[in-house]
């Protein structure tokens, strides 16, 4: 059998199954685990991805609203490598190469056309299910079952001993500019953790949001996670947010808990990092209850002066 992931969680869902042998292509975002990054890379961006947050955003508004792809899928490589399975998503056109754009390349393909599973992760029981139907995809049904169950041993662990804690309330941005906060599985990572999701809802997309309207929920820790940066990248754009006149006088700045987090690596990735994700979570709204060792790599606290 031969796969091949055009999305960075379906990746590491088919490594964590035990399939990463099957995979044969990646897009150019897969990039864990490591030993994924010597495949072909059979996707690349329509669009220049430097830039600040306002550039990037600009571009891809730019592209959707003249119904172009955010996304190129190479059609020769995926014919030379002959998949059996594509893994792709449905669920943001701007985060991955979403559904239509694979059906659009394997137009004429010839022969037999490889299986496509697209999909679908909106909160947490979606990102379950989507690892069950890639290891049934596999031939691997029960395999995927004990991961499932695995991952939520893990998170139940984490949120029974949250129950029990002061509760924090949360503000998650996951773009700078224009100011977005974090929707879909955010929210209950949240919750789980012992927090109080200000913005966003389980289960929809992640919103726009008007900034006065954030400065004034005045959120006990603010937690920055864009989608797609790692925390140098977002640590070079922090200045949009420590420049707001209002910034020193907010809550979670006067006591140092704003912090920055990996949203490319961990929270926006519907994968098996998920659990890692609220484990750092966990760590930042409960810091002497919760210590997975994640700081520094997973997360930094931010600095909270003006530039």
């Amino acid at each position: 059998m031969k796969v091949v992931s055009l999305i960075p969680s379906a990746t590491e869902i088919v490594c964590a199954l035990g399939f990463e042998e099957t995979l044969v292509g990646r897009s150019h975002e897969c990039d864990f685990p490591h030993s994924v990054k010597h495949l072909p890379i059979c996707t690349a961006p329509s669009f220049n991805p430097e830039g600040t947050s306002r550039e990037i955003d600009d571009r891809v508004k730019d592209r959707l609203k003249r119904a172009l792809s955010i996304y190129n899928v190479f059609e020769n490589r995926l014919k030379e490598l002959a998949p059996d399975i594509i893994i792709t998503q449905a669920q943001c056109d701007v985060c991955a190469v979403n559904l239509e754009t694979v059906e659009r390349s394997l137009e004429g393909w010839g022969g037999k056309a490889p299986k496509l599973i697209s999909l679908v992760p909106n909160r947490l029981t979606d990102i379950w299910q989507d690892i069950e139907s890639v290891a049934r995809a596999l031939g691997a049904p029960e395999v995927g079952r004990e991961l499932v169950q695995s991952l939520e041993k893990r998170i139940q662990a984490i949120a029974s001993r949250a129950r029990d804690l002061a509760t924090f309330s949360v503000g998650t941005i996951e773009w700078l500019d224009p100011l977005m906060a974090a929707g879909n599985w955010i929210p209950e990572l949240v919750t789980l953790a012992g927090g109080r999701p200000l913005f966003g809802e389980a289960g929809k997309h992640s919103p726009w949001i008007d900034p006065d309207q954030f400065w004034r929920s005045d959120p006990d820790v603010i937690v920055i996670i864009p989608c797609g940066f790692s925390i140098a990248r977002t640590q070079e754009e922090l200045i949009l947010l420590t420049r707001q006149p209002i910034w020193p006088s907010l809550k979670a700045v006067r006591n140092r808990r704003v912090f920055i987090a990996d949203g490319n690596q961990y929270f926006n990735r519907p994968g098996p990092r998920l659990v890692e994700s609220l484990e750092i979570l966990a760590e930042l709204l409960h810091p002497n209850t919760f210590s997975f060792g994640h700081q520094d790599r997973g997360w930094k606290a931010a600095g909270t002066h003006r530039e």
